[in-house]
């Protein structure tokens, strides 16, 4: 039964938007190894980096589509759109599977997809380029730019980039019962930001590591701030313009995505149950859009820093594991790091999201599907992504 159908009884509504919004984030043959040199990766913020040219080689194809294909059969995923690019030589791209079970259409590569979590690492490179331009520091409080946070006059927005401010979420019984009540209806930013002012603190600012919305939703507000724009415009004029990405967006309203379009599922009662679409609810944490090819561009950007001063970067690269949050060995400030591979995951309403870069090879991986919240606790995309990474840096199955 979809989250749609108006039948489902409201206690039983609340409980299945509460597990959804428990997934807003992430929950998480023969041997091929990657070149020992890596391709060159300069790249510029005013150029848009493009995609190695000819195909990765035909046994390392076949086995990176039945290792997509294995995974897709064991967490019972619909369709996906997966790319691998490796300088020198060569790339691999597909579309498997249904883009939406019921009308069985199938996943085209040009699809675009919602990036979920991803949107996270666009935002704080956003709050990171205002730090370039002096426009903010890192060691700012929240409180000199929105009222109302508890222990706001100690919380930096370093802490908030790097998930270590201890706020509380926002996704609190108030806020699923808003969602629950009329699941289209359009959130801003201020009303996300809203539900979490002034409720009690998870722990004092600095001593732990846990991964909210709430942190990058602040931020949000920061960047729209200080710039004086709204944070859809800045994203376009800083990131989206300069990078060429014309098919990803910030969008608040589900209408205004494009058709065609993957849906999203999630299991119910044993079945994928088709999820509602509010991009609304994940604001600057999580309601951005991006096709595969922008997506492998964004991952070569953000793991590069070429958008940021040098320096800025490498203080952006200083992290340390999560108490809590999505499976990285390491959370920087709004980028995470597993086994040397930099980027970002997503999850949330039928959508998960892989997109990394390792920089000592300049390989990039993308996986994007439309399946969340698996009873599990998998993150169908992120095991993927481990898997082709395995891979490709050890030829280990």
């Amino acid at each position: 039964m979809s989250c749609h159908d108006s039948r489902i009884p409201r206690p039983r509504r609340q409980i299945l938007v509460a597990a959804l919004i428990a997934g807003l984030l992430v929950v998480v043959g023969c041997a091929y190894s990657l070149p020992e040199e890596p391709a060159d990766k300069e790249t510029s913020g005013l150029v848009r980096p493009p995609a190695p040219e000819g195909e990765l080689p035909e046994a390392l194809r076949s086995r990176l589509q039945t290792t997509l294909d294995d995974t897709m059969a064991e967490y019972d995923v619909p369709g996906a759109a997966v790319g691998v690019w490796i300088p020198g030589e060569g790339a691999w791209t597909t579309a498997t599977g249904l883009a939406d079970i019921e009308t069985g259409a199938p996943v085209d590569i040009d699809m675009t997809w919602p990036l979920r979590s991803v949107t996270k690492s666009y935002t704080v490179t956003l709050l990171l380029q205002l730090v370039d331009d002096g426009e903010v520091s890192l060691d700012d409080t929240i409180g000199q730019y929105v009222d109302g946070v508890t222990a706001g006059d100690e919380i930096t927005l370093r802490q908030l980039a790097g998930m270590s401010s201890g706020n509380a979420d926002y996704t609190n019984e108030e806020f699923i019962s808003a969602f629950a009540e009329d699941p289209e209806k359009v959130f801003t930013l201020d009303e996300l930001n809203g539900f979490m002012l002034g409720t009690p603190a998870q722990f004092a600012p600095g001593t732990e590591k846990v991964y909210t919305n709430a942190n990058t939703n602040l931020l949000g507000a920061v960047i729209e701030e200080v710039t004086g724009q709204e944070f859809t415009d800045v994203l376009r004029e800083r990131i989206l313009v300069p990078l060429g990405q014309e098919d990803t967006q910030y969008v608040v309203d589900a209408t205004q995505w494009s058709d065609p379009h993957p849906t999203g599922y999630a299991p119910d009662a044993g079945v994928l149950a088709q999820q509602p679409q509010n991009f609304s609810i994940f604001g600057p944490a999580g309601s951005m859009i991006s096709s595969l090819d922008d997506a492998r561009v964004w991952a070569q950007t953000l793991a590069a820093g070429a958008l940021l001063q040098p320096a800025t970067q490498a203080e952006r690269l200083d992290g340390a594991p999560l108490a809590a949050g999505p499976p990285y060995d390491d959370y920087a400030l709004g980028i995470g790091e597993t086994d040397g591979w930099w980027g970002h995951n997503g999850e949330g309403l039928g959508f998960t999201a892989a997109v990394f870069h390792h920089p000592d090879s300049a390989a990039t991986v993308v996986v994007l599907m439309n399946e969340s919240n698996l009873t599990s606790h998998a993150h169908p995309a992120d095991q993927m992504f481990r898997r082709v990474a395995q891979i490709l840096t050890t030829g280990a199955q």
